[in-house]
């Protein structure tokens, strides 16, 4: 077994996608010959604040030299690269997606996060990513090489089709943390324009990321008298994702940027038809006849693509077809964690 160390911030329990994705791993990787421990780090990264840089240096430090250290990317983009040089166990860094990319960034802090990440990455032996889209970013914007990057996506579980609501109207569903990269303010307004239209949306994410933005999505529901048509049903655990999953009738993920979008996998693994951006990989993800996809942050083209969507039930059976033929040829999250195992077999100097 190759030893390693998984450093994660913050709470590992957390309901987000980039969460789930490192729990998988953490799980998948023993199977595939790494003695994979998860090593817990502070949270409040990326603006962590000098104490927590500190502390976890130190935590990172304690790795021993022949245990190879992966690194999520939460923390490591944003952790002093001279630091990082003096580790003794070899770095391996895991990108979901740059910090600095992140939408609702001032200029000043977007450009500083970019800067540190570009410098932190060349001291890593490698770099893991989760699409195609990242790593093709990071070869053109962050000065790595493609020979140092790995990449495995996410897995999605088999899942039974969709039912659908049953209702007379379109039921939509979202899925993600309401912050400002998720675009559910752009729904909102989209979904605005629609009110002569049968349909209702449940929007599943936590509120707390970015209260702010939650309070702005809230008063934008209000503004619009769209309160009785749009549910906010806060974060939801997998069980009761599965039942949202399966009684939806069309899935809308309008974020911004994606790196590579986990809900919309989840989504195609039961057959559900969607509208969604092309922003980020999130183009990728899906294919083009399993979705509408419009410009990110484009209310009108979300708002044509629903209203396209709501009022035409032979194009959303189509699309259902082809999302589900293509949910079934997905990867599993053994996939995923054999690649990142043959990496870190690699670096340990162990046979892959």
């Amino acid at each position: 077994m190759t030893p390693a160390l998984f450093a994660i911030p913050g709470d590992l329990s957390t309901l987000t996608g980039g969460y789930g994705y490192d729990r998988r791993m953490l799980a998948a990787l023993p199977a595939c010959g790494v003695s994979a421990t998860h090593l817990p780090l502070p949270g409040g990264f990326p603006f962590a604040d000098a104490a927590t840089v500190a502390e976890s240096l130190r935590l990172l430090a304690q790795a021993p030299p022949d245990h190879v250290l992966l690194v999520d990317g939460l923390a490591l983009g944003a952790l002093p690269p001279d630091g990082l040089a003096e580790l003794a166990a070899p770095l391996v860094a895991l990108v979901h997606h740059p910090l600095g990319l992140e939408s609702g960034l001032a200029p000043g802090t977007a450009r500083a996060l970019i800067d540190n990440e570009r410098a932190v990455l060349a001291h890593v032996r490698h770099v893991i990513v989760t699409s195609q889209t990242t790593r093709d970013t990071l070869i053109a914007d962050f000065g790595v090489t493609a020979e140092r990057i790995t990449v495995a996506e996410p897995g999605t579980d088999p899942a039974p089709r969709f039912q659908g609501s049953g209702g007379q109207g379109v039921a939509l569903l979202a899925i993600g943390s309401i912050t400002p990269r998720k675009g559910h303010g752009v729904l909102v307004e989209a979904l605005a324009g629609l009110a002569h239209l049968p349909w209702s949306l449940t929007l599943i994410g936590s509120p707390d990321r970015d209260p702010a933005c939650a309070a702005q999505v809230r008063a934008s529901i209000a503004a619009h008298g769209l309160s009785e048509r749009i549910t906010l049903g806060g974060e939801a655990p997998e069980e009761a994702l599965g039942v949202a999953y399966a009684g939806a009738d069309l899935f809308v993920l309008p974020s911004l940027y994606e790196g590579y979008g986990m809900v919309l996998g989840e989504a195609m693994a039961r057959g559900l038809p969607i509208v969604t951006t092309t922003g980020g990989a999130a183009a990728q993800t899906v294919p083009d006849a399993a979705a509408l996809k419009v410009p990110p942050g484009d209310v009108l083209a979300l708002r044509e693509a629903l209203q396209t969507a709501i009022t035409d039930p032979a194009l959303r059976a189509r699309l259902s077809d082809a999302s589900w033929l293509a949910g079934q040829g997905l990867p599993r999250w053994g996939d995923g964690a054999a690649l990142i195992a043959y990496v870190l077999h690699s670096i340990a100097g162990a046979k892959p």
